[in-house]
């Protein structure tokens, strides 16, 4: 005997996906990624894959892809409880984008996903309008992404973003750590305060317990900004002005983006083997660069040593760019020529002979 077969009728929609909805969000934020297209793109949002010529690649002498992939990490929780969704997206870009730019390399494409709890074409928009930002900021084309609900996984106000980028640099062209020398300057590059690195600590210490009244209330230790607006400042992307540096030949030998595990743990990552990065933070008197407000005030509120300071944020150095002591003027001047404003950090010195290099502060010699 067989069981009766059910008459019950439950559409994807009873299950808590809505295709149409979701058809919404990508006829929303069409208009929004067509800005950041560039010549090398073939088709548009709605197929199966993106495309994108390297027909220009046949210019290089040795072409290199070089690609990259991040999130925004727990920033998100906080642009959920402030109900802001404006900037993340750029926070995204930046996290990947800055990361292949070490290279030498030119961001080509970027491609987003975008997990959420319930999805809302409005908030959608407001997500990849600010991907679709951050790509114009460094000149690389949004190509594609996904959006993927996730009801009975993620609560309906909830959502996690991943990013992709592709990036070619000609090898004759790449800088890195074989090109540093003992005796380098090391320049720092401003953030525009904690980037996207550190909010699981931003959270514990400034967020939890407060309201979203208390959070968007200006304090004086901010120069009278908000909690609200600093925590969710987005990340500087430098990729654009660092790319048209090293085009107008200024002889940069490796750069640095500053990112979660601090200066201590990302500048080592531009040494060569038996060189050292000095950095000159000045102890307890702090560093000659200007050290965001609400990055003193997370140091100050979790009462973190300088140690763990200088392994948590960025102390305001969003990217280190390594050069000849020699080039420093003309290095300087490029920069500044693509309104960057570099400030001095420390130099290369001897390290340990054959020993990976690391990070050493003047304070602790």
């Amino acid at each position: 005997m067989t069981e009766k077969a059910s008459t019950k009728h439950v559409s994807y929609a009873d299950a808590g996906v809505d295709t149409a909805e979701g058809a919404r969000a990508v006829d929303a934020i069409k208009a929004a990624v067509a800005t950041t297209s560039r010549p090398e793109v073939i088709g548009g949002l709605g197929g199966f894959g993106s495309c994108f010529s390297a027909a220009a690649l046949k210019d290089m002498e040795e072409p290199i892809l070089v690609s990259g992939t991040d999130g925004v990490g727990t920033k998100l929780a906080i642009a959920q409880l402030l109900d802001r969704h404006e900037t993340v997206g750029e926070d995204l870009v930046a996290m990947c984008v800055d990361d292949i730019v070490p290279m030498g390399a030119e961001p080509l494409f970027f491609l987003d996903y975008v997990a959420i709890g319930k999805l809302r074409s409005e908030h959608v928009a407001k997500i990849v309008g600010g991907i679709a930002e951050g790509c114009r900021k460094s000149g690389c084309a949004l190509v594609g992404g996904e959006m993927a609900e996730h009801p009975g996984v993620m609560a309906e106000g909830d959502y996690d973003l991943a990013g992709f980028v592709v990036g070619v640099v000609d090898r004759p062209k790449m800088i890195g750590p074989e090109l540093v020398r003992e005796g380098d300057v090391i320049l720092g590059l401003p953030s525009s305060g904690i980037h996207s690195n550190g909010y699981s600590l931003v959270r514990k210490v400034a967020i939890e317990g407060r309201t979203v009244e208390e959070l968007e209330a200006p304090l004086e230790e901010l120069g009278g900004e908000s909690l609200a607006d600093a925590v969710m400042r987005p990340t500087t992307i430098y990729a654009g002005q660092l790319l048209a540096a090293l085009r107008a030949g200024a002889p940069i030998h490796a750069m640095a983006h500053i990112t979660g595990g601090g200066i201590t743990e990302n500048l080592d990552r531009a040494m060569p083997e038996g060189l050292d990065a000095l950095v000159l933070r000045g102890g307890e008197q702090g560093p000659a660069w200007p050290v965001p407000p609400v990055i003193a005030y997370m140091v100050r509120e979790a009462g973190l040593t300088l140690e763990e300071a200088y392994r948590t944020f960025n102390m305001g150095v969003g990217m280190a760019v390594i050069c000849a002591a020699e080039d420093e003027a003309e290095v300087r001047s490029a920069l500044e020529a693509q309104g960057l404003a570099p400030f001095a950090v420390g130099r290369v010195v001897a390290g340990e002979p054959g020993a990976k290099g690391k990070v050493v502060y003047d304070d602790e010699r």
